[in-house]
């Protein structure tokens, strides 16, 4: 099945959509005695979800009152602190016979404090027991987790994940792989689009399984709960991914600093991709106007491009292209001159669109001609202004192939000085990882690897930014710099 036919299929009906998460559960503490802790029931290795085990039943008082009173006894000033106040579950519910029952924090009359007393005496209220009933539905992922894991092993439990569409990606410590799959049922039940008060569209919820060491940056996955369907639609920087989360590589947690890098270009910039990935710099900075010569060496995660190109109306910006990175650094520059991308003000998306339709409207109207989006545009551009490379593992390794890609020899004999001057060298955005903890340390280390493989210093315009931990000895670093102009024709 081809991607577009997958894509159709799979989503043609409806797209899970991310809404906030419930916050923790945690009894509160106005409730006096009342105990509305999770019920303890510790599992051993391999153990399933039992939802029966999470039953609870709490006894308290309620008054029952008529419709038109309930108002009148919650807000009165003596039932102050006497009603019941805890997260997702209602003070006032309905009685069988049509009244109305408002529920207290009280399972005794005589822990009433006495201004309680004497306006319930006052008001001849009619006192009645009522059973709160509690289960599994109620409790939340980490209160589930936290009375089911062994207790060695409460702290540090894994209700966290990246949210991949609709998977929930977890990376389980070695300790918690003999209760994967009733975490993983656990993390799908509480995050599914069917749980009440709870829409974050979880369906499927996977571990990783091994480090990511091939090419294509693909690690091993198992699923722990939910069906096996990694075919997803993912929103980020309003814009839509559609790929398979096992074939391709995607990383949620860089989501803030695709947006950092993109908030740089200006509309006029020309972007170079070298590991563009399914797009998720290149999008983004393609729906800001930029052009865009995107390129993976995975065959899946070209596709998903050319394809998330076409969901994001962005095609006449984006140049793919499936190559070795070193390849696509030394071609990029002739093909931007051969393929020229079109100029920022001549690209129309659809709010473009409705917009010079107004105001033709308007125009038509005062007897003017046309606004100035109608009347042609310069030609397109052909010069690059930035390279990124988010290969972290290995980018630095190919930065010697920028060595002398403006020369003749390398551009078809042409002389790019006019286009390419000392004033108008491309930035690189280069990411790596680092074992320096210290910022000084780490940006010694960065800068060296990074001038040693293009065999020349870098003088112009550098800067580092830490992206993230991860490792507790790792760091992800992206450093950007201009190419040096001596380097880039070959002197």
């Amino acid at each position: 099945m081809s991607l577009l036919s997958l894509f159709s299929s799979r989503f043609s009906l409806r797209q899970p959509q991310r809404l906030a998460a419930l916050t923790v559960l945690r009894a509160m503490s106005s409730n006096s005695k009342l105990d509305f802790s999770t019920p303890i029931h510790r599992i051993t290795p391999g153990a399933l979800v039992d939802k029966d085990a999470y039953k609870k039943t709490v006894p308290i008082l309620a008054l029952k009152v008529e419709p038109s009173q309930t108002g009148y006894f919650l807000k009165n000033e003596a039932m102050r602190g006497a009603i019941l106040d805890v997260p997702r579950y209602k003070s006032v519910v309905h009685s069988p016979d049509g009244r109305r029952l408002v529920l207290t924090r009280f399972d005794d009359k005589n822990d009433f404090p006495p201004p309680t007393q004497q306006f319930l005496e006052k008001e001849k209220a009619e006192i009645v027991n009522y059973n709160i009933e509690l289960d599994y539905d109620y409790w939340t992922a980490e209160a589930i987790l936290h009375a089911s894991l062994p207790e060695e092993l409460v702290d540090g439990a894994p209700v966290g994940f990246a949210k991949v569409g609709h998977i929930a990606h977890l990376n389980l410590n070695d300790e918690y792989l003999p209760y994967k799959h009733f975490i993983g049922q656990v993390i799908l039940d509480k995050n599914s689009s069917g749980q009440e008060g709870l829409h974050t569209g979880i369906e499927t919820v996977v571990n990783k399984l091994d480090s990511i060491d091939n090419q294509f940056r693909v690690f091993k996955m198992e699923v722990l709960a939910g069906p096996p369907n990694f075919a997803v639609m993912h929103r980020e920087s309003n814009c839509s991914f559609f790929f398979d989360f096992s074939k391709v590589y995607w990383n949620s947690r860089l989501h803030h600093e695709h947006e950092r890098l993109v908030e740089t270009f200006k509309p006029e910039d020309v972007i170079a991709d070298v590991f563009a990935g399914v797009g998720p710099f290149a999008l983004p900075a393609a729906r800001k106007k930029c052009g865009i010569f995107a390129n993976d060496l995975n065959p899946i995660s070209f596709n998903c491009l050319n394809l998330n190109a076409r969901l994001n109306n962005v095609t006449q910006l984006v140049r793919a292209s499936c190559l070795d990175g070193k390849e696509f650094i030394r071609t990029v520059i002739l093909k931007a001159l051969q393929d020229p991308l079109p100029p920022a003000q001549a690209v129309k998306f659809n709010k473009d669109l409705r917009r010079e339709s107004k105001q033709r409207k308007q125009a038509q109207k005062k007897n003017v001609e046309g606004s100035q989006s109608e009347q042609g545009s310069p030609s397109g551009r052909n010069r690059i202004t930035h390279f990124v490379m988010n290969l972290p593992a290995s980018a630095v390794e190919f930065l010697d192939a920028f060595r002398g890609i403006l020369s003749p020899d390398n551009v078809g004999g042409r002389d790019l000085s006019g286009i390419y001057d000392k004033a108008n060298m491309p930035m690189i955005h280069c990411y790596t990882f680092t074992r320096e903890l210290e910022t000084e340390k780490a940006e010694v280390d960065i800068r060296q690897r990074v001038e040693e493989q293009l065999g020349a210093p870098i003088e112009e315009d550098i800067s580092f930014h830490l992206v993230r931990s991860v490792a507790p000895n790792k760091e992800m670093y992206c450093i950007s710099f201009r190419l040096p102009y001596g380097l880039a024709y070959g002197a």
